[in-house]
């Protein structure tokens, strides 16, 4: 095996912790003495060791030290010699506490992977169900909707383009025994900012009487352009004009969008 061979396949770290065998022992020390890189990354091991055993170890003083042997009454004591460990044993201690601290980190991770899903887990399910809820309404509205278009006693009245606008369109519902009415305005163009389209109920004889309706507010909210507008007891015609915002007294002739007649 090359020394790079050694370096890459973690060889050199289970020597550091003396995990190999004797045989192998040797020739990884053979090794170091002959080749500066396999001996400078055994030396960078031991020192990472060494850094993170000091980051779990206290720091006493001098004087802190000699208050803990005066209390253990060592001062003045004999020594007494401790046979050293063997080096396997400190090695496997040594590695024993890298693995726990690997685990440790592995175990942070996979928690925090953890509460990072279900919060994106949470955001889907809220997202999910504000989807559900405005879809929810939109098909409520679209069944109220199909009522007022299929309802055979509203009366349908189609409105042209007018010199303005020739490709708008409208289309009023109007129920002449309860005089509710809905306008369909799904054939005008948006409106433009400060105005708002006006819709009137005329009479045509004996003379040309407008009536206002109502006003076609929150145009470009309404995604359907299905509006209902005021009670209308009697038309014989109607139109819609493009008036300032609020709606006007009178129609601005030059701005009737559309017109039809009952």
């Amino acid at each position: 095996m090359e020394a790079q061979e050694y370096i890459e396949s973690g060889t050199l770290e289970l020597y550091v912790y003396g995990l190999l065998t004797e045989k192998e022992n040797l020739e990884i020390a053979e090794l170091a003495k002959n080749n500066k890189e396999v001996d400078d990354e055994i030396i960078a091991i031991e020192r990472a060791i060494v850094a993170l055993s000091s980051s779990f170890a206290p720091f006493h003083s001098v004087e802190n030290f000699e208050k803990i042997k005066a209390r253990l009454e060592l001062k003045h004591g004999k020594v007494v010699e401790l046979k050293p460990a063997s080096n396997w044993t400190q090695y496997v201690g040594w590695a024993a506490a890298v693995l726990l601290l690997l685990g440790f980190g592995y175990q942070t991770l996979e928690l925090t992977k953890s509460k990072e899903t279900i919060s994106k887990v949470g955001t889907e399910k809220n997202k999910i169900e504000r989807n559900y809820a405005f879809l929810d309404q939109q098909n409520k509205q679209t069944e109220k909707n199909l009522t007022i278009v299929r309802d055979i006693k509203n009366t349908g009245v189609t409105l042209g383009g007018q010199a303005v606008s020739p490709t708008s369109f409208a289309k009023v519902y109007w129920n002449q025994q309860t005089k509710t009415t809905y306008i369909d305005a799904a054939g005008l163009p948006t409106p433009p900012k400060g105005m708002v389209y006006q819709v009137w109920s005329l009479k045509l004889s004996p003379v040309l009487t407008p009536t206002s309706i109502g006003l076609l507010d929150n145009f470009e909210g309404n995604s359907q352009k299905i509006f209902a507008i005021s009670q209308t007891d009697s038309a014989e015609a109607f139109g819609i004009t493009l008036e300032p915002a609020g709606g006007s007294l009178t129609p601005t002739m030059e701005q009737l969008y559309t017109l039809g007649k009952v």
